[in-house]
């Protein structure tokens, strides 16, 4: 806040006073007689007291990563969400079963075949969604490079090719789905959070999902994915490879293009939108992170159904 009256901090608070002769019919009202003749008939007067405000104004103190830009604090509010195992910057306590890491792997092709409908249900949404554009600033997102919509699609009519039934969207997909719809018109801020956590979530545990189901790197391989309170992930990569993916890799987790560079794109573009939003808005849209980790981890979990 601007200072009313300027004040230097070696500035002294009590000022003099000062002394000013009278009118002539006015007697001296504050100084004792007797005084040499130099001070007879003056009066003493003090100035108006001035109004001081500090030049120095307390600073706000900074969320973690702003200084980087908004993505590192919606990064950094991520991470915080997870265990301590499972992520140096962790501190969230396990306090339901559902939060307890799946000590093992054991999918089924029907799990993983929900789990990739419902995931396919949700990229249509949100592809649509900038497409549409309800609010200007989702326009920014067309075309990044991370769309899932049509590699999904490819990699179901693969599964259909070789005989699986392939099922409708189950519950977690079209809540997730419905959801997003919602916000996206509404709340502009908290649909950019699921966003960024929907697609940068994919890119690094989703890929890792995908390279640990086709690859034989042993019975047992530890994994953790950003998908919230389901993390610590371990696989039977042999059973995973034989019984669903045939060895094959899935194009749900390929991407044409440098993927690196990709997601330094879009990291741009979030930072250069989230320059338009105040402090509130900022803060509101990292508050819902911990709804879209609740959301796609129901999807997650269809793995294992």
């Amino acid at each position: 806040m601007a200072s009313l009256i300027a004040v230097s901090q070696t500035q002294l608070l009590y000022i003099k006073p000062r002394l000013v002769s009278p009118p002539h019919q006015s007697r001296s009202l504050f100084l004792p007689t007797g005084l040499p003749a130099r001070f007879r008939g003056v009066r003493a007067t003090m100035p108006r007291k001035a109004v001081i405000v500090s030049a120095a104004t307390a600073e706000t103190p900074k969320k973690k990563g702003e200084s980087k830009g908004f993505v590192e604090e919606m990064r950094f509010v991520a991470m915080r969400l997870h265990t301590r195992d499972q992520a140096k910057e962790g501190e969230k306590e396990v306090k339901q079963p559902e939060e307890k890491a799946v000590t093992k792997w054991d999918p089924t092709v029907e799990g993983y075949l929900k789990f990739l409908v419902d995931s396919k249900v949700v990229y249509d949404t949100l592809e649509d969604i900038v497409q549409e554009a309800p609010h200007p600033s989702y326009a920014e997102f067309r075309e990044t490079g991370l769309e899932r919509s049509e590699s999904l699609k490819e990699d179901l009519e693969w599964f259909k090719e070789k005989g699986y039934t392939i099922p409708e969207p189950s519950s977690p997909g079209l809540t997730y789905a419905q959801y997003l719809k919602e916000l996206s018109v509404k709340d502009p801020q908290a649909f950019i959070c699921h966003f960024y956590n929907i697609y940068f979530a994919h890119s690094a545990g989703g890929r890792m999902i995908g390279r640990k189901a086709h690859s034989y790197l042993g019975t047992y391989s530890h994994l953790s994915s950003p998908y919230g309170s389901f993390t610590t992930l371990y696989f039977s990569s042999e059973n995973v490879a034989e019984q669903l993916l045939d060895n094959k890799a899935l194009k749900f987790y390929k991407w044409d293009g440098d993927l690196p560079q990709l997601l330094q794109s879009v990291r741009d573009k979030l930072n250069k939108v989230a320059e338009g939003w105040t402090r509130e808005e900022k803060n509101h849209c990292l508050e819902e992170t911990e709804k879209s980790f609740k959301l796609s981890g129901e999807i997650l979990r269809l793995i294992l159904s």
